[in-house]
């Protein structure tokens, strides 16, 4: 999705294009390069795209989110397309990426501490579909589109590093935006475990102006009944 500015003089039609999330400075800044340009600007809370079911799944343990994955997104992925599961921190990447492997699932994970050689390696193989499940930091939420991602899995919710720590709407909006891509169908799960995840899950569902409803994490039949709401069941 992009903003768009049209600047005609006579014969020249000059059109420019940024980001749908850029900030208020690149905002401000393009508004001062081209002030009688036409702009067309869309609300944030608008941004979340319809075609993107979201839900919340409140997890007892942090254990139980391991559970989740195996028990109901994995099967779901394999059926559906590919899945990319968002984590916070690299040793959170690595660590899921080793738990899973060590008990016979096949997926791969990127973050930053992997060289260009390492993370090329990876993306190629996802892309050509040699792997179905990416585990990624945020490296990956920013301009990495792929057809085929039907599923987005924030198993850690996107918080801000600064004080307070409250959710990243812009890195959210983002991460959920890997799924659905094209005019494609996709749905995205929230993983949470504390009160503070929860607390932080609201804020999201407020700033957006949408409803994310709860699947109760270990009940088979409601995930396969909100995979079919999201139209890819």
């Amino acid at each position: 999705m992009f903003y768009f500015y049209t600047i005609s003089h006579a014969l020249l039609l000059q059109v420019l294009f940024f980001s749908a999330t850029f900030d208020d400075t690149v905002k401000n800044f393009t508004v001062k390069i081209a002030p009688k340009a036409n702009q067309v600007f869309v609300k944030k809370e608008e941004l979340s795209l319809d075609v993107i079911k979201q839900y919340r799944v409140k997890c007892p343990r942090e254990a139980d989110k391991v559970a989740v994955l195996k028990d109901r997104i994995f099967p779901a992925a394999e059926k559906l397309g590919q899945s990319i599961i968002f984590v916070r921190t690299r040793a959170s990447a690595s660590n899921l990426h080793r738990r899973l492997d060590e008990d016979g699932y096949k997926c791969t994970s990127i973050q930053g501490g992997l060289s260009n050689e390492e993370r090329d390696r990876v993306i190629r193989e996802f892309r050509c579909g040699q792997t179905r499940i990416l585990i990624a930091t945020d490296v990956l939420a920013r301009g990495f589109d792929q057809a085929q991602v039907t599923l987005v899995v924030n198993y850690d919710l996107p918080i801000k590093n600064s004080f307070p720590n409250d959710p990243d709407y812009e890195l959210y909006l983002h991460r959920i935006g890997r799924s659905g891509r094209f005019g494609r169908k996709g749905a995205a799960f929230n993983f949470l475990v504390t009160g503070t995840d929860e607390d932080n899950m609201n804020k999201i569902s407020s700033y957006f102006n949408r409803e994310i409803p709860e699947v109760p994490w270990d009940d088979d039949d409601a995930f396969e009944k909100v995979l079919k709401e999201a139209g890819l069941a």
